[in-house]
């Protein structure tokens, strides 16, 4: 890693790492979506699949808009939090827990990610990269939606259905 000396390099690196972040989720929210059971859920994956591939085009944008190639650097919190993921999905039987536990593992990467665009955000706010920080924050915003999307969920049914043995119709399987 090349060291980062001002904010404007903490900046790029920050962005970097989303950059490879993002694009870690785009492999991996295939893999959630094909094991989701709950419709609604998996529709709510793809669906955030979908705007992952619009949120990294923003950011080689924002890169491009400070003079820097659109490359990642190598996202160690989003690999593991994608490297649990995996784990549980081999871990955990099908059905109502598994959707329980894949909206667990979105919503840690949400927020991760929240965490990170509002740094980015900040700091390119500071340093005044007006046109930067308008296309942050249109991706905090959805990504704030998509956690509070996967909260709806798992309180529309799947966390009751996980605890009391029920698939996703509501009929009981214990």
């Amino acid at each position: 890693m090349a060291e980062v000396g001002n904010l404007h390099e903490a900046l790029i690196d920050e962005l970097k790492d989303l950059y490879n972040a993002e694009k870690q989720l785009t492999r991996a929210l295939p893999k959630m979506a094909k094991n989701a059971t709950s419709p609604p859920l998996r529709q709510a994956l793809n669906s955030h699949l979908r705007e992952t591939k619009i949120q990294v085009r923003r950011l080689e944008q924002a890169l491009r808009l400070l003079d820097e190639k659109p490359r990642g650097k190598l996202c160690d919190g989003m690999q593991g939090i994608i490297k649990e993921g995996n784990k549980m999905m081999e871990e955990v039987q099908e059905g109502p827990v598994l959707d329980a536990c894949l909206i667990a593992g979105g919503q840690r990467a949400e927020h991760y990610e929240i965490g990170a665009y509002g740094t980015c955000i900040a700091w390119a706010t500071q340093m005044g990269h007006t046109k930067v920080v308008k296309l942050l924050v249109q991706t905090l915003n959805e990504e704030k939606a998509a956690d509070k999307k996967l909260s709806a969920l798992a309180e529309s049914g799947i966390n009751d259905a996980a605890d009391f043995g029920m698939d996703t119709t509501g009929r009981r399987t214990r």
